[in-house]
């Protein structure tokens, strides 16, 4: 069995745990990719080349060898990495593009896909605490971002890249749930991040973008929080729990999003939002308990 940072505890609480501040970690990331004063494909080249080399060391520290990784699981973390850094172009250009509330939700179109993936491939219908889980997560997260949705010529550019984004990070979580079934957690993490900074890098000089960021600390953050810490508690969990649980997991963002947009910029939080919040949070202890 892979060893992990959390061998010595309880494993199913604590990767639920990880599970959540992960996503906690990851939600913030868009407001630090809009603070940044580097071009948006390469603050994404940035937050994956800062935080790759700690994650390689303490990938080590836990047991990772490259020689011992099978070739097929190889093949798994360069598919994912390859999506994964598509995955960042397309969401760090689409937040630029469109509305924060119209990002949120087609960016989450993970959730669902994952959720579907999960109900397909355990082919059986999920327990009826499970649909109510469902149920409420997403009208939570339609509560949260529905009424900031604005659809509209000016924004489809932006809608269809923060699409897209959600469409490519599925896959990237699917490919990577296949190699947690055999591999450690964070140093494969640090493998198809590698091969995601690989993507991004040309693709930001292709596109003219500012490479160098004149003030650090954006960068420096988005590689700690939604790299290192946000990706890597979630890698961590992935083959604790089933897509089902992951995808609704996901929704923890729109809701922490608005609270993001609320400290940072000052943006209204209604009685919507607090009661989508909610939800999101009931259905997360119910699917939990269950």
């Amino acid at each position: 069995m892979p060893t992990n940072i959390f061998h010595h505890q309880s494993p199913k609480a604590l990767a639920f745990l990880a599970l959540i501040a992960g996503n906690i970690s990851i939600a913030f990331g868009p407001l630090l990719v809009r603070f940044a004063d580097s071009g948006p494909i390469a603050t994404g080249f940035w937050r994956l080349a800062l935080a790759t080399p700690f994650l390689f060391l303490v990938g080590r520290k836990f047991g990772f060898r490259l020689t011992s990784v099978k070739p097929h699981t190889l093949a798994f973390i360069f598919i994912a990495g390859v999506f994964f850094g598509i995955d960042i172009i397309a969401w760090h250009i689409g937040i630029f593009k469109t509305k924060l509330g119209n990002a949120t939700l087609f960016a989450n179109c993970a959730s669902l896909l994952l959720v579907i993936y999960g109900v397909l491939a355990a082919r059986k219908m999920p327990g009826k605490w499970q649909i109510v889980s469902v149920v409420l997560a997403f009208i939570g997260a339609m509560l949260l971002t529905g009424q900031s949705l604005e659809l509209s010529p000016e924004h489809f550019a932006g809608d269809m890249l923060c699409l897209g984004a959600g469409l490519t990070y599925t896959v990237y979580l699917l490919m990577m749930i296949r190699v947690r079934e055999s591999t450690e957690s964070w140093g494969s993490l640090a493998l198809a991040s590698a091969v995601a900074a690989a993507v991004l890098l040309p693709a930001s000089l292709y596109a003219g973008e500012q490479i160098l960021p004149t003030v650090w600390w954006p960068v420096l953050l988005l590689a700690f929080t939604s790299q290192f810490l946000g990706q890597g508690c979630l890698t961590y969990a992935l083959p604790h729990f089933s897509p089902l649980v992951i995808g609704l997991a996901l929704l923890l963002q729109p809701a922490l999003s608005a609270a993001a947009g609320w400290l940072a910029f000052g943006e209204t939080l209604t009685a919507l939002d607090f009661t989508g919040s909610l939800l999101v949070m009931i259905a997360l202890v119910l699917v939990r308990k269950r």
